[in-house]
């Protein structure tokens, strides 16, 4: 049969040679590298050390997962915040927005007209696209943060100006979260506990329990003594140990004993369960990108 000379033509133009196809027996397989779990240990200490001067410390497994951007995982990126006494350290992120946790220290952090004072303990967040100042005070201060940085870099998006944004300025003082905590803790531990925490959100982000239209943050606690039991859902988990002496977590078939102030990544849909062998009370604080597959409808939450 002859060629179509339309077809023949249309084939040869610059915008059909970019075309490609696929076809295979199981169309839901993909080829990204799967999400490790993951234990930040040499990003730590350097956060941690005496010496080192003020500046971000990024949380970076782009190149494990295949990603020509920074990311700690698919849609989130986390950083430690050096801000040594005295100094400021400026930021502005392709990001929804930016969420930042007091791990030490204590000072103020501008954007624009919004001045938030800090300390330790204290959880606050800002537009990701404006410029935003953080001051430290007397002493050094150190902070852990979060981003939706890789899920704008996938579509290469800007996001708006902070007077457009749906993200606004916000404060959760660490006083007041230490009060929030007192009737949780007060609550049996059941079948369908799937922990004692205390998410947190905003007046903008309209009744959900989302920090970020796409990212949920909590500060999660166990007891000690006490067991997480095995559970898994769609949504990666990204946690920053603040108390852990004596946790572990068990990830499948990998045990990742905590450190304090570490982050570890928890894979989506890995089975996982937290063991408290300590002396205290664990707690943690976790950024989830689970408020996406809230979205999308697809959690994934069950218990094995």
């Amino acid at each position: 049969m002859a060629a179509d000379p339309n077809e023949q033509r249309h084939s040869q133009t610059l915008f059909s040679q970019r075309a490609r196809y696929h076809s295979s027996e199981n169309n839901f397989e993909f080829s990204w590298p799967a999400v490790p779990a993951h234990q930040f240990v040499e990003e730590r200490d350097r956060a941690l050390a005496e010496h080192t001067p003020t500046g971000l410390i990024p949380l970076d497994l782009g190149d494990v997962l295949g990603l020509d951007y920074p990311a700690t995982t698919p849609t989130l990126l986390t950083r430690y915040a050096k801000i040594c006494a005295g100094e400021a350290l400026s930021v502005s992120f392709k990001a929804a927005g930016a969420v930042y946790y007091v791990i030490r220290g204590q000072g103020c952090s501008t954007q624009d007209n919004d001045t938030i004072e800090w300390g330790e303990g204290d959880l606050f967040c800002f537009p990701g696209a404006g410029k935003t100042v953080h001051r430290a005070g007397g002493r050094d201060s150190l902070l852990f943060l979060a981003t939706n940085e890789p899920l704008l870099s996938i579509d290469r998006l800007s996001p708006p100006p902070p007077a457009e944004a749906v993200v606004e300025a916000v404060h959760w003082p660490a006083d007041e979260i230490t009060r929030q905590f007192e009737p949780v803790l007060r609550r049996p531990i059941t079948e369908t506990t799937s922990g004692h925490a205390v998410l947190f959100s905003s007046t903008a982000q309209g009744g959900s329990t989302n920090i970020l239209p796409t990212v949920n943050c909590a500060v999660n606690t166990l007891e000690s003594g006490k067991d997480q039991r095995p559970h898994r859902h769609n949504g990666v988990a990204v946690t920053l140990c603040i108390r852990g002496q004596g946790v572990y977590s068990q990830i499948d078939d990998q045990r990742v004993d905590w450190i304090d102030c570490g982050v570890q990544i928890t894979p989506p849909a890995a089975l996982h369960s937290h063991h408290n062998r300590g002396p205290e009370r664990m707690e943690c604080l976790i950024f989830q990108d689970e408020a996406l597959h809230y979205y999308t409808r697809t959690p994934g939450f069950s218990w094995t």
